[in-house]
Parts: C-alpha cells; structure tokens; sequence
C-alpha cells in the first residue's frame, strides 16, 4: 500500500513538473514574440541591423540578432557577432585602471605628471579619478586635430591614415592649459579616456590592448572581445558600421578617429558581454568594496552635482551622475549605471539595473536606430 501510495505520488509530481515546465515555456515564448515585435520590424535580411541581449536573474532570457553585420555577403548578425562598442569601451578602460589600483602600482590620488613627467604644468592637478570622471578639463582632442589641420592648411589625418593615442597626447601637451580647474566642471572628455589608455601601458609595460586581454577578457573567458588595432590583430565575424544614404546603405566604418582604444577602441559580441555582465555581478575581477569608487557619482569640488554643459545630447543644466565608466542616474525610480556609445557606423547602449538583476544591451551598426530608446522600451515593460 505504501508503495502504490508513493508511485502516486512521485507520478503526480511528474505530472506537475511537467506542467510546470510547459507553462514556463510558454511564458519564456510569449516573452520572446512579444519582445522580437520591438526590433524585428525595424530591419530586413539585406541591411544593416542590430543585436540585442536581455539578461535576468543572472540567466539569459532573450538573445538575438537582426539584419546583416555587412553587406557583401549578407552574413546574419548573431550572438557572436562582433560590434565596435564605440564609448561602451570605456568600462574596460576604468576596469583597467582599477586593477592597477588593486595591484598597488597606481593609487587614484596620482596625478598626471606622476605618469608622464613631461606633461605641461596644467597636468599637475589632473587627478587618475578627473580622467576616469570627466572633470579633467582636457581640451577635445578632435578640436585640437581640427586646429592643427586649419594650421597646416591641409588634411593631417584620414580614415586611411587614422590618429594614433600617442599623437592625441602630443597634442594634450602642446596645449599651455585645459578648459577649466580640474574638478571644478563635468564635461564629457574621449580625451580623457585615451590618456587613461596609455596611463595603462605606461604603468604596466604592456600595450593596452594587451592589458586588456590579459587581465579582463582572458580571465572572463571573452575569447572575441578585443582592443582593435589594425594590423596588429584581427576582428572575426566582424560588423562592419552603416549610414542610410538615399534609399540605401553607405559603409561608414572607420573615421580618421576610429584607431584610439580607451575612449572607444573595443570590439565584443553579445555571447561575451553576457559574460562580462555576470563578472560585473560575482565580483570577479575586483571586490565589492573595490568596485565601489566606480559606483559613487562625481561631485564638483564644492560639493555640487554635475550638469550637462552646452552642446551635449542632453539638455543643458540638467544633472548628470558619472563614475569610472558609467553614467549612474536613476530611471523611473530604479538604480541602474549605463553607457552609449556613438561613432562612425554604429550605436551602442548597455544598461544594468543591478537591483532589479536586469540588463539589457542593443548593439547596432547602423546610425538610424537609437539603441537606447529600445533598451529603454524593453525596460518599460520587464520592470512595470
């Protein structure tokens, strides 16, 4: 009796199970349908697309791509396709700096000349956490090219004939002062992070796009991502960058800026950014309490909160919250730290909402899609 009693029993858990799981299925599917209806009709098979990752409770719960990461042989984007992560990069560059930190051979109260003693005097107050935050006051590296090319009367730098970080640090030193005292203003700096790229190779002997491998991707097991430099290594399935002209499609991968690596240098796929992201939440690479300087927003020198200056994508004067590599300002409510990315031929957008254990992520190689407006449309409803 005790036996048929229990056969019952465990048949009746089978059952239940299995109608569990069904359930769970269904809800994963529908999920899914409702989710592909956001960024399926935005592409076809023969343009340009994007590729989206959606990560929950430490698990992927939606991975996929749309469109062609380029457009010879209308190869489909998927989750191995490899995307220039444009300003996205920069998470790794402050990675970077903080395991040299957590190394002991570089402390956030160095300054610049502590780095590079034949910096002009105006690096004298540029702090490692200025660089990291955008409150050094380095002038825009681009404005600089633009100068030096209307001085020279003629083109100096091309997408063929790309500038070098060594050469943005040349021009950083032939200026005699920055925009503002450090600390004292926020504005977004590439500069900055270039300098911070080469503060890495400096420190540790290495070239940056070998720092990174070695102590970030590696480790993670992100065997695709890497700092792209051409002719020193290759990207595979790579997505080449777009622009809409016309009726069709321009490629528009490279500018004469496109070969500079802290500020926007990395390439990755959705299969490692997964990877990235649970290294972020199991502290992997550095401790909670060494992660907590990148999670604590900037404060000006008088105790005030940044604000968006002129000229920015965001309207100017209102606030604007940033750590080591990550913008950190609420969204309806809930916590998040995020970062877009924008260069020639691509849009990228990661955002993690850490206490609701969502990410989200759209990469894009094309320029008419706003990846953070879908990101931000994905949040909408997971976290209503």
């Amino acid at each position: 009796m005790v036996c048929k009693i229990r056969l019952s029993l465990l048949s009746f858990l089978f059952v239940f199970l299995a109608v569990s799981s069904s359930r769970t299925e269904s809800s994963q599917d529908q999920t899914a349908t409702t989710l592909d209806t956001i960024f399926s009709p935005l592409v076809n098979a023969s343009s340009p697309g994007l590729a989206v990752l959606i990560r929950k409770d430490g698990r992927t719960a939606f991975e996929r791509g749309y469109g062609a990461r380029e457009l010879r042989s209308f190869a489909k984007i998927d989750s191995q396709t490899n995307f220039r992560l444009a300003s996205c990069s920069k998470q790794f560059t402050a990675m970077s700096i903080m395991l040299l930190v957590h190394d002991g051979k570089l402390r956030y109260d160095d300054k610049l000349t502590d780095v590079f003693p034949d910096f002009p005097a105006y690096g004298k107050t540029i702090t490692i956490p200025n660089l990291l935050n955008h409150t050094s006051g380095l002038p825009d590296y681009e404005d600089l090219m633009a100068a030096a090319e209307k001085r020279k009367g003629a083109p100096l730098w091309t997408y063929k004939r790309q500038i070098q970080d060594a050469e943005v640090l040349d021009l950083l030193k032939q200026e005699a002062a920055g925009k503002f005292a450090p600390g004292t203003q926020w504005s977004y700096s590439n500069s900055g992070y270039v300098v911070l790229g080469l503060v890495v190779a400096k420190i540790s002997g290495k070239p940056f796009r070998e720092f990174l491998r070695e102590r970030i991707f590696a480790p993670l097991e992100m065997s695709q991502t890497l700092a792209y430099q051409r002719g020193q290594n290759e990207v595979t399935q790579r997505a080449y960058g777009h622009s809409k002209e016309g009726n069709g499609w321009k490629e528009t991968d490279q500018s004469s800026t496109s070969a500079t690596l802290g500020d926007g240098g990395s390439y990755s796929s959705l299969d490692d950014l997964a990877k990235w992201d649970e290294a972020l939440a199991q502290h992997r690479l550095l401790s909670e309490s060494e992660m907590q300087p990148a999670l604590i927003p900037v404060k000006l020198a008088d105790g005030s909160q940044p604000k968006w200056p002129a000229n920015s994508d965001r309207p100017e004067g209102t606030p604007v919250a940033y750590s080591f590599g990550w913008f950190l300002d609420p969204y309806r409510g809930h916590a998040r730290m995020w970062h877009y990315g924008d260069t020639m031929g691509f849009h990228t957008y990661i955002v993690r909402f850490v206490g609701n254990k969502l990410t989200i992520i759209v990469l894009c190689n094309r320029t008419d899609l706003d990846p953070e407006a879908l990101a931000l449309k994905v949040a909408d409803d997971v976290l209503r």
